[in-house]
């Protein structure tokens, strides 16, 4: 199982990703809403809090250009459903989005992170590939807990 990248080749302000996971929607939520999961599959998460309003921080290593810091709101969150918050690098706001389905086999799942402006072509470009391989250890992660 991998990420299907629906992302329309002509555009560059809204990456769209999604898979059919074999997990159920209960699995597949703890594994974005829990601090340990998070850090095994995208990045170390402080503060999180599950409450509309709430900030957060991701927080990787720096590299050059970037302190490592992720700032987050979180905007919307539906338990096991959806939730939806800021994602802010330097003066880079955006926004991510993910979306559990439940099918008959498990939960299709389905990312979206938007507001790339046209200047932020690199940037798209970087979070692209970043969430392509960030959703492949994902989908891992999922086998391995239960």
């Amino acid at each position: 199982m991998a990420f299907g990248d629906n992302t329309p080749p002509s555009q560059s302000h809204t990456i769209s990703l999604e898979v059919e996971l074999s997990h159920p929607p209960e699995k597949v939520w703890r594994a974005l809403t829990q601090p340990e999961l998070l850090k095994q599959w995208l990045l170390p998460v402080c503060d999180l809090q599950l409450d509309p309003g709430a900030t957060f921080k991701f927080q990787a290593p720096p590299q050059p250009g970037w302190d490592g810091t992720v700032d987050c709101e979180l905007l919307e969150i539906q338990e096991s459903r959806k939730m939806t918050f800021t994602w802010v690098v330097g003066d880079m706001e955006t926004v991510v989005t993910f979306t559990l389905s439940p099918t008959d086999s498990g939960t299709r799942l389905q990312l979206v992170h938007s507001g790339f402006k046209p200047e932020q072509k690199k940037n798209f470009a970087g979070a692209r590939y970043g969430w392509n391989l960030m959703g492949g250890r994902l989908v891992e992660l999922l086998t391995q807990i239960s």
